[in-house]
């Protein structure tokens, strides 16, 4: 059952997402927030993941709840525990936002 829930909830965040976007008063920041939602949610969701892959074994843990991946990735740069596939990672977010991991510490 747990597994039909989760691909009825996946299914139809989008649609609702875009229906909800309609409704919404203030449009400024909408997908901003929500971003920054869903990353916080996958940061917790996948952290077993997050911290097999792209941080080293004493680096700071991904998976605190309210904590964006970004945040996780930025504080583990600082502190030079990052994996190759964690540089890479924040390779490619610091070219879409200069600094991005390192300013996303204070989200």
């Amino acid at each position: 059952m747990g597994a039909i829930l989760f691909i009825v909830a996946y299914i139809l965040f989008l649609p609702l997402t875009v229906i909800n976007y309609w409704y919404v008063e203030n449009k400024e920041g909408y997908f901003k927030s929500s971003a920054i939602s869903l990353d916080k949610f996958a940061n917790r969701e996948f952290r077993t993941l997050w911290n097999k892959i792209l941080r080293t074994e004493n680096g700071h843990k991904f998976g605190v709840i309210e904590e964006t991946i970004s945040s996780a990735l930025g504080k583990n740069e600082q502190l030079g525990t990052l994996t190759k596939t964690g540089k890479r990672l924040v390779w490619l977010l610091n070219k879409l936002d200069k600094n991005h991991c390192v300013k996303s510490i204070k989200i």
